[in-house]
């Protein structure tokens, strides 16, 4: 393909310039947009898979699973290693004085969840505070009060009054 004018160096300017736009044109017509590469990729080697060392490949979701249960596992073996050494070192003692020692923090936590259950219960049922306001012009009131339920596993929410 030649892409240079053909002029003579007598001709005129005007036909100079016609065949230099005819040129350029085209050369932009023959000028290609895209190309794809049809050879063939090159076979690195005929080995199947193999997995790699460490953890395997999967979602961030499963990945933050993973991480918490090692964490629970490894908090779980440091609690059941000390426990392990108390009823070790405390292997000459009475099975009635080790069954209070260990159900004790039990039953002290349960009666603590039921006296603030308690607690709660007490201050629900408690009387309504009264309010009293004095006001020396035109007042209007209102009391609304919003039910609010959401349900499902999608979940709305509808309010009712």
């Amino acid at each position: 393909m030649n892409r240079t004018p053909e002029t003579s160096t007598g001709a005129d300017p005007d036909a100079q310039a016609t065949a230099l736009i005819a040129a350029v044109e085209a050369a932009v017509k023959d000028v290609p947009t895209a190309y794809r590469d049809t050879t063939p990729l090159p076979v690195i080697g005929a080995a199947a898979p193999v997995a790699q060392p460490g953890r395997p490949p999967m979602s961030q979701r499963a990945t933050d699973a993973s991480s918490l249960m090692l964490a629970g596992g490894a908090g779980t073996l440091m609690a059941g290693t000390g426990a392990g050494v108390a009823l070790w070192a405390l292997g000459s003692v009475d099975p009635l004085t080790l069954g209070i020692a260990a159900g004790g923090p039990v039953a002290l936590l349960a009666a603590l969840s039921l006296v603030l259950r308690r607690a709660g219960q007490a201050a629900a049922q408690a009387a309504p505070v009264t309010h009293n306001h004095t006001y020396t012009g035109p007042v209007r009131q209102e009391h609304r009060t919003t039910t609010t339920t959401t349900r499902g596993v999608i979940a709305r929410t509808r309010n009712g009054r």
